[in-house]
């Protein structure tokens, strides 16, 4: 037997590698976007959707400011928050979806940089994103205040990297009250990393997956209200915060 091993360990190891990279793979696999996501990837008569490297824009036909730049959740599909990207610029909001190394805005937390060096003129940004991708939008803030006129969390909230406390830069923090995936006390704490002039919105009924378009996140609590109400919701506030944000714009990038 310990003959036959020793003869043919490259193959057990082999085998063994293969399992190793499925367990990665089935615990890492990302979520995928839905079909309401899918339909609202596609161009129409007032957005246009491209993908340009690492961003996918949505272009109104007549932008107004500021822009959005849209950090995506953990191990979540970028595109997956296309009916969120598509509605802010059907209100004539620039937006651009970063796209993750690996899913994870972890490893990307930078790439808003890109952004900021293709700037059109006169342009300005607000910074943000949903779970993971608050964290990582709000570090990358932090470090770069000058160049935003706000920053935005959907189920999300700073680390210590994070602290916009100096920042000097509205901030909104929404989150639905059935949201099982992020830690209420870690949230609550996470409000002395923000100025005291932060909205904090709690969308009744709503949950953390229906922040993006990618069906039911594992953890989370069911929501009361539909993908679309909450949807509604989040852009209505979003869209009434920006214009306090507008009041915020800086003139150097």
């Amino acid at each position: 037997m310990m003959r036959t091993f020793k003869r043919h360990w490259w193959k057990w190891a082999l085998a063994l590698l293969i399992m190793l990279v499925a367990i990665i793979y089935w615990y890492l696999r990302p979520y995928q976007p839905d079909a309401d996501a899918l339909e609202a990837m596609k161009s129409n008569e007032t957005v246009t959707v491209s993908e340009q490297g690492q961003v996918i824009l949505f272009e109104p036909k007549n932008p107004v400011q500021p822009s959005m730049i849209y950090y995506p959740g953990g191990l979540v599909k970028p595109e997956s928050y296309a009916t969120y990207a598509q509605a802010l610029a059907q209100a004539g909001h620039r937006t651009y979806i970063v796209k993750m190394p690996m899913n994870l805005a972890v490893f990307g937390g930078d790439r808003a940089a890109s952004i900021l060096a293709a700037r059109h003129p006169d342009e300005s940004f607000v910074i943000g994103g949903h779970s993971l991708g608050g964290v990582m939008a709000s570090r990358f803030a932090a470090k770069h205040a000058d160049a935003f006129a706000g920053v935005f969390f959907l189920a999300s909230y700073p680390d210590p990297k994070g602290s916009l406390l100096t920042a000097n830069l509205p901030v909104i923090s929404l989150i639905g009250s059935k949201d099982g995936a992020v830690k209420q006390d870690a949230f609550t704490a996470a409000r002395s990393d923000l100025p005291t002039t932060t909205e904090y919105h709690t969308i009744q009924g709503g949950n953390h997956s229906q922040f993006g378009s990618y069906g039911f996140q594992k953890g989370d609590h069911s929501a009361d209200i539909s993908a679309k109400q909450q949807l509604d919701e989040t852009i209505k506030l979003l869209l009434n915060w920006e214009k306090i944000a507008l009041k915020s714009i800086k003139t150097t990038p």
